[in-house]
Order: structure tokens, then sequence, then C-alpha cells
């Protein structure tokens, strides 16, 4: 089942369980999804609608922009802003595939620059591009960029 079917069916058992909190992210998760069709409309990567990996990414940066408001709501005492944030993680996260541990990131990492053939940091790209394709979504991509600068360097 592809992440937008997957959406659309979580929003629909919501609605009939009336779980008011989780079908409220819900529906920003399917806005966000359908702002993205929109800005693809009329470009050369418009297919009609944006795929699965573009979901995923989606995804991963509504998850990046909860933490960041919940730890400012927590900074600036307001608990149960930072709650409520921290909830829609939860929600989104149901979506999202399991994250890689610590060894399965060096691993796809060490894959990868076997992969694409990279020698050095100027190969940078093709591997993050790489990893990017295989694992959107498993794996946080501001920690990895370090890991790959390492081993290239």
């Amino acid at each position: 089942m592809d992440m937008r079917t997957r959406v659309g069916t979580a929003l629909k058992d919501a609605m009939k369980a009336k779980d008011a909190e989780r079908l409220s992210t819900l529906r920003l998760i399917n806005a966000a999804i359908k702002d993205r069709d929109i800005a693809l409309r009329g470009t050369e990567e418009d297919a009609g609608s944006c795929g699965d990996t573009e979901v995923l990414s989606i995804l991963g940066r509504m998850v990046k922009q909860r933490q960041e408001s919940a730890r400012a709501y927590e900074e600036g005492g307001r608990l149960e802003l930072a709650e409520k944030e921290l909830n829609e993680i939860k929600v989104i996260e149901t979506f999202l595939p399991k994250k890689l541990s610590d060894e399965e990131t060096e691993a796809a990492i060490t894959d990868a620059i076997a992969t694409v053939g990279a020698e050095s940091i100027r190969d940078m790209g093709k591997v993050m591009g790489a990893l990017k394709e295989k694992y959107t979504g498993q794996m946080d991509f501001g920690k990895v960029g370090p890991m790959v600068k390492t081993k290239l360097g």
C-alpha cells in the first residue's frame, strides 16, 4: 500500500474513532502532501503527484519542525504546547520506516561508498544521493553527512 493510501485510510479510521488529536495531525500530513503536489505542477518532475519517496521526505521534515518547536516551547516554559508537538511527532512517525541503528547506518554508508565508487570528498554528493534514494526516512542525513565526510576525507 502506498503512503497516500495509508494516510487516507488512517484519516478515515481517526474520523470513525473520533480521535480529534490524531485526526488533526493526519489532516496536516494530507495538506503537506497536497501542497507538494501543487508545487510540482508544471515542473519537469510533474508526474501527477509526488511519490512515496517525496512523501517520506515531507514526513521527515514535519518531524524535524515539530522537534524544533517542542524544544522552543520547553525553553519558553510552554509545556502543554511542547507536549502537543511531541504527540504530533508520534502520529507522523507511525508512517515512517524504522530508523537504522548506528551500526546499520555505518554499514549503509560503507555500502554506498563502494556502490558509487567514491574515492575522495569530491564524491560526497554522489554518496549522499545514493543514501537518500535508498534510505529516505530511515536515517538523519544531518548526522550522516559528517560521517560520510569522515570516511571519505
